[in-house]
């Protein structure tokens, strides 16, 4: 039987355990990549909790993302394959269209959105001027960077729609019929047959959402770069959370730390409480999707 799991196992100890069991115990270190680790106890956290004001902006960020960008990820997805599964012609097409820009790579799009949106030549502005509207500064402003950022989330968010579309369509017609003929009309068809059917993969799609944004990296650095008129966007760390620290979320601010300062002790430390705040949230999920189907089940 070992022999059988021992791939698998191999694997997992090289790629998870060991890494995690070394972040965790370089995380009480002062280490550069250099000379040798040197135990200092707790003072990376404390360093993190009281004399490091960039990680309170970067916690910010990252938690208004988390926030704004779960929400309105699962409600986008979720509308447009409500509407897609309700459509009788051109299903796969209109399907392939919206699924599309999640095959662009991260970069890639960061940098067309950050064309699209340029406040002065912009497409996106120049539109909004025909309609005599003023569309902002978009990436170049602080107020409205990270609105930006979503909306590019949510340009590329054609997997989590898939998904759900998949979950709209595996719902049994006979419970509408039966909703449908004790009276129920169509938002009471979809808040009671509808949600409760596909909540599970709902629910996959908050923990989803969630680890994405808390992990939301790649977007930031690249938008914040082009944004400044920067054309290094892979090693520059000159123009990073442009605007004003605006873009700044938490695993940029570890990546600046670790390979820009060579911090590596205290990049870990920030590792290991996004890890801990990671796997809070999924818990604390799951543990309330449970109760609520208990208390469905008995009712």
């Amino acid at each position: 039987m070992l022999a059988f799991l021992a791939p698998a196992l191999i694997g997992f100890t090289i790629f998870f355990a060991y890494p995690l069991i070394a972040t965790v115990y370089y995380s009480f270190t002062r280490y550069d990549l250099v000379n040798a680790p040197e135990w200092i106890g707790f003072d990376n956290y404390v360093r993190m909790f009281t004399t490091e004001p960039l990680v309170g902006t970067a916690a910010w960020n990252t938690l208004w993302l988390v926030v704004v960008l779960t929400v309105t990820r699962v409600l986008f997805s979720l509308g447009v394959a409500s509407v897609i599964a309700r459509l009788k012609r051109g299903v796969g097409l209109i399907r392939t269209l919206c699924y599309l820009p999640a095959l662009a790579p991260p970069a890639a799009a960061t940098l067309a959105f950050v064309f699209l949106f340029n406040p002065e030549f912009g497409p996106v502005n120049r539109f909004l001027r025909l309609l005599g509207i003023d569309g902002g500064l978009w990436f170049n402003d602080p107020a409205m960077s990270k609105p930006a950022l979503t909306l590019l989330v949510l340009w590329g968010s054609g997997e989590l729609m898939i998904i759900i579309l998949a979950a709209l369509l595996d719902v049994p017609q006979e419970q509408y019929e039966a909703a449908e003929l004790d009276g129920a009309g169509p938002l009471r068809r979809f808040w009671h047959v509808t949600l409760p059917t596909i909540s599970p993969v709902l629910l996959f799609g908050v923990v989803n959402s969630i680890i994405f944004a808390l992990q939301f990296f790649t977007q930031a650095v690249v938008a914040s770069a082009v944004a400044s008129g920067s054309s290094d966007v892979a090693g520059n760390t000159k123009y990073i959370g442009a605007p004003q620290n605006s873009t700044l979320t938490y695993p940029v601010w570890l990546y600046v730390q670790g390979f820009r300062y060579f911090n590596m002790g205290y990049a870990a430390a920030m590792a290991v409480l996004l890890f801990v705040v990671s796997f809070a949230f999924t818990w604390i999920l799951v543990r309330q999707l449970r109760k609520a189907s208990a208390v469905e089940g008995g009712a």
